[in-house]
């Protein structure tokens, strides 16, 4: 990594620890020079807006969600099993790098154009993992329907990108409710019951993914 590259990385990775500990509003680029000890306008070589920022310290957080991806479902064979694993690292992520979980979805910069000739829009990096979650949903439906079809002739559900989206939906509103303590209120458990593998927590996963794959039969 040449120098240019290296303050380039820097810059982010300070941007990443102010997310998470400030909150994404604290973030500018002034704040992020000032932190990593460069002159208030060295990060516009990177970033020539607030957004350019904004959005290249939100594809980091795609790229560290993709990695706890690969290493939740390592040693995991089944799709249902890899779908459980990435749905708990997804939820654990939201919880854990609130901060950032909340940054990397918003509208304003999915929707964005690309910020730099050699960067692509941020919405590109959720391609990649839906595609990937996609293909899990396809086969656990594919398998269950040759499950059904033993027992005889059934309809036809939706197509799995759709069953993917809604799965997707139902995890990150399940994320959000929590993190903001509702579910726990209406569940009846402690408000901030936050352990990643809080067993509730784990419970309503599973409940999610019967909904929409239908219970584990075998």
């Amino acid at each position: 990594m040449n120098g240019e590259s290296s303050l380039r990385e820097r810059l982010i990775d300070v941007g990443v620890d102010l997310v998470l500990t400030e909150g994404s509003a604290s973030v500018g680029l002034r704040d992020i020079a000032r932190r990593a000890g460069v002159s208030h306008g060295a990060p516009r070589r990177y970033f020539p807006t607030h957004h350019a920022l904004l959005s290249a310290i939100g594809r980091r957080g795609f790229e560290d969600l993709a990695a706890m991806f690969e290493a939740a479902v390592a040693g995991t064979t089944t799709p249902r099993g890899q779908l459980e694993a990435l749905a708990r690292a997804y939820v654990g992520y939201a919880l854990e790098r609130r901060g950032m979980f909340e940054l990397m979805w918003r509208h304003d910069l999915l929707d964005g154009a690309a910020q730099a000739s050699d960067q692509p829009r941020l919405r590109e990096s959720t391609l990649p993992l839906f595609g990937h979650f996609t293909g899990l949903v396809a086969r656990c439906l594919s398998e269950r329907g040759a499950a059904r079809r033993a027992d005889g002739p059934n309809e036809a559900g939706p197509p799995p990108g759709v069953t993917a989206a809604a799965l997707w939906s139902n995890l990150h509103g399940m994320a959000q409710l929590w993190a903001w303590g509702s579910l726990q209120l209406a569940l009846g458990a402690p408000p901030l019951g936050g352990d990643p593998g809080d067993d509730q927590r784990d419970r309503l996963i599973a409940a999610v993914l019967d909904a929409h794959l239908g219970p584990v039969t075998s």
